[in-house]
């Protein structure tokens, strides 16, 4: 049997062939999951009070990219002029999501956003805009040896997609960065001595994952420590 990986849906103001406002999951991100041998399952934002019965059901959690996670989760005292698609109840709902696969075990795979809610979950903060950002950029990201992004892709370096303005500025407790680029912004962390298996990337390896083997072996470990 599959295992079940809940993907946090993102809010949409509509989607081709939909008359009216869409909860969407990234076609590619889903085919990464169903790749890797997982079972995706999209997952409406909402009751964040009430995660911790919701993922009972699940295996693992892939927390994906979207918009802007509103600065004052990090304790910012004023928002950048950049900041955008900033939604508060898709923020409660990823923060409660990351909180409680963290602190339960859960296997739980973040991508870009997705790593920065990590990173505010656990105290840390946020460059609200990188000077370039990162956004429509490849780049070379070289993961520490012996870490999990090495170990998962078995490569000394890989070429990524990025698309984040954003990026980790203080790290959050219990957090190691195990990834840079060449600029020095946080690429990778783990949570070393964690209860479960978690990788946090601020890359997307789903843009590249059905023609990159490494990217996928990305996604796939996420479901191979989501088996029971």
């Amino acid at each position: 049997m599959r295992p079940l990986i809940a993907v946090p849906a993102r809010f949409s103001a509509g989607a081709t062939a939909l008359r009216y406002a869409a909860e969407v999951t990234a076609r590619a991100l889903v085919e990464a999951v169903w790749r890797g041998g997982g079972e995706p399952f999209p997952m409406h934002p909402a009751a964040p009070d009430g995660v911790a019965g919701r993922l009972a059901r699940c295996d693992g959690v892939l927390l994906p990219g979207g918009g802007d996670l509103h600065p004052r989760h990090y304790g910012a005292a004023t928002a950048h002029e950049t900041l955008y698609d900033v939604d508060e109840a898709q923020d409660a709902f990823d923060l409660a999501v990351a909180a409680y696969a963290l602190e339960a075990g859960l296997p739980l795979l973040a991508v870009c956003r997705g790593l920065q809610v990590v990173n505010a979950v656990r105290g840390g903060t946020l460059h609200q805009h990188l000077d370039p950002d990162h956004r429509h950029v490849v780049h070379e990201v070289v993961p520490e040896a012996g870490t999990l992004p090495a170990k998962v892709t078995g490569a000394d370096a890989l070429r990524v997609s990025c698309y984040h303005h954003q990026g980790v500025a203080v790290l959050g407790e219990g957090l190691a960065v195990t990834a840079r680029a060449g600029d020095g912004t946080v690429e990778a962390v783990e949570a070393p001595g964690a209860a479960g298996w978690f990788l946090g990337v601020q890359w997307h390896p789903e843009d590249t994952a059905a023609v990159g083997p490494a990217q996928q072996a990305i996604v796939t470990a996420l479901v191979d420590a989501a088996r029971p």
